[in-house]
């Protein structure tokens, strides 16, 4: 049988103290020494590592911060453009409206000519809405819908089912299929009894 197992690490560590105890001091020195400059090494290349990470994450910082003024001047630039482009599109209404107001201010206008102007310049009005996306809501006859309409009254009514719209105040638009307003209601409460 051998040794325990007690008694070999009693022994294995008599061994090291021996070893420690052998060392001159000089040794134990340069020992110290070379573990103080291999530690300062690896905290030199741990510096330049975190330095060399600092300047990286400044000069992502910076570019996002480029990105997102560019970004910034190009949707501005995107909006003027669809600005411009509605607005070009309604100078023929405005000249329109400007040659029937000059011609109802004439001798020869009558109330025929002055109503096919009106005409004229609703029809050009409403292509062009329809044009840009524009939708019309005008739901008599239709089922309220809260999320489209803005009901004005509430009317007792024989005639119609309830919650059924009887008359549009004022009509709503959709751009895009985002409501812009409301059409203004007049809501049927149902019977009158």
């Amino acid at each position: 049988m051998g040794p325990a197992a007690g008694e070999l690490s009693v022994s294995s560590e008599n061994d090291k103290c021996e070893e420690v105890a052998e060392q001159t001091p000089e040794q134990e020195v340069t020992t110290e020494t070379s573990e103080l400059e291999t530690l300062r090494a690896a905290l030199e290349t741990a510096e330049q590592q975190a330095a060399e990470q600092r300047e990286a994450m400044l000069r992502m910082h910076a570019e996002m911060e480029n990105l997102r003024k560019r970004l910034m001047r190009d949707l501005e630039r995107s909006r003027k453009r669809a600005l411009e482009g509605v607005m070009k599109d309604l100078l023929p209404v405005q000249d329109s409206l400007e040659k029937g107001l000059q011609a109802a201010a004439g001798e020869d206008a009558s109330i025929e000519s002055l109503r096919e102007g009106k005409a004229l310049i609703y029809r050009m009005l409403d292509k062009l809405l329809q044009d840009h996306g524009v939708q019309l809501i005008d739901p008599v006859g239709e089922a309220f819908n809260p999320e489209l309409h803005e009901a004005m009254s509430l009317i007792p009514s024989p005639e119609h089912p309830r919650d059924t719209v009887i008359d549009v105040i004022q009509k709503g638009y959709q751009l895009n299929e985002r409501l812009i307003r409301p059409a203004r209601v007049i809501v049927s409460a149902g019977s009158g009894e």
